[in-house]
């Protein structure tokens, strides 16, 4: 659930307002925006995502932190290195490693692929056309 707007690091761009599918976010051309409904965020990321300046923390909670949480206190998240954390998991932003390339789940396909045994070849046909391509 979206926890804090940066007042920091926020740049008014409005990319979290506009992005935000349930329009968590009120936003006017004077002011940073401001989390209006926080119990209709969905905790999908996307704001935190797209923050360009990495000004955004949802929390992985499903609900709101509680009071005194630092989960909620912008201080403790800067010193913690959490604003823009998700962002950084997902590789988005200058400098960072796309998520790609650190997905180590193609070897525990590879691992299943071991464990299949080979299909059976049709009658007459060729070494390559029985191994054929593995997906």
């Amino acid at each position: 659930m979206i926890e804090v707007i940066s007042e920091a690091r926020c740049i008014d761009c409005g990319i979290c307002v506009d992005v935000c599918p349930t329009n968590v976010f009120d936003a006017d051309e004077h002011a940073h925006p401001s989390i209006a409904r926080q119990s209709d965020c969905q905790t999908c990321f996307l704001c935190e995502a797209h923050c360009p300046t990495d000004a955004l923390f949802v929390s992985p909670l499903s609900g709101p932190a509680p009071e005194g949480s630092p989960l909620r206190d912008e201080e403790s998240l800067a010193r913690e290195g959490r604003f823009g954390e998700y962002r950084g998991w997902i590789g988005w932003g200058h400098g960072r490693t796309p998520g790609s390339r650190n997905d180590r789940n193609q070897v525990f396909t590879l691992r299943l692929r071991a464990l299949r045994p080979p299909e059976p070849a049709a009658p007459g046909s060729t070494t390559a056309e029985k191994e054929g391509p593995r997906p």
